[in-house]
C-alpha cells in the first residue's frame, strides 16, 4: 500500500514538473506561444508575398510573444511603411518593431 502511494506521488510530481517546463518566462516562450508566434509569422509573410509592390525576399519577419520584428533592406521608405502597415493588420500582432533599412 505504501509503495503504491509513493509511486503515485512520484508520478504526480513528474507530471507537475513536465507541465511547469512548458510554461513561459519573460525571456522564453511556452509551447502554445511558440505555435501562435509561428502562425503570426506565416500570416505576415503571406500578406507581404501577396503585396505586388513588395519583394518578400527582402523582408525578414520574426515574432516573439505577439511582437513582430521586421528587418531587411528595401528600396524605398514607402515600402517600409507598407510592410509595417501590413504586419499591424494581421490578427494576433500586438506590436511591430521596424528594423528595416533603405538600400
Amino acid at each position: 500500500m505504501k509503495i503504491n502511494r509513493r509511486i503515485a506521488t512520484l508520478l504526480f510530481a513528474a507530471c507537475l514538473l513536465t507541465v511547469a517546463g512548458c510554461g513561459s518566462t519573460p525571456n522564453r516562450e511556452g509551447t502554445g506561444e511558440y505555435i501562435d508566434d509561428a502562425v503570426i509569422t506565416t500570416k505576415v509573410k503571406a500578406e507581404i508575398l501577396n503585396e505586388p509592390s513588395l519583394k518578400s525576399a527582402e523582408i525578414n519577419v520574426e515574432t516573439f510573444k505577439g511582437v513582430v520584428q521586421m528587418s531587411g533592406f528595401v528600396s524605398s521608405a514607402a515600402k517600409i511603411d507598407k510592410a509595417v502597415d501590413i504586419a499591424r493588420r494581421v490578427e494576433g500582432v500586438r506590436s511591430v518593431k521596424n528594423d528595416m533599412r533603405l538600400k
